[in-house]
């Protein structure tokens, strides 16, 4: 399984504080994201790399805090 994913999009416009970006393979795919997000220097036009991590260590953290949140719960429905 691949913990890392990376596609190409451009850069179309920034309106109202967020960045629309259209899938270089599908145009027809647009998405957007805060204008901070982006690097600095970037321009409408501009094609940029986008990647995307799986951040396991991350993951698990969240896991175990929302199984401890259950637990918790569960306790106190028995007292």
């Amino acid at each position: 399984m691949q913990d890392e994913s990376a596609f190409r999009a451009s850069l179309d416009r920034v309106e109202e504080g967020l960045a629309v970006l259209l899938l270089r393979e599908d145009e027809s795919v647009r998405f957007t994201l805060p204008r901070a997000l982006l690097p600095q220097g970037a321009r409408e036009g501009d094609i940029l790399e986008v990647v995307i991590r799986r951040d396991v260590a991350a993951t698990e953290e969240a896991r175990r805090r929302v199984a401890e949140r259950i637990e918790r719960m569960r306790g106190k429905g028995r007292e």
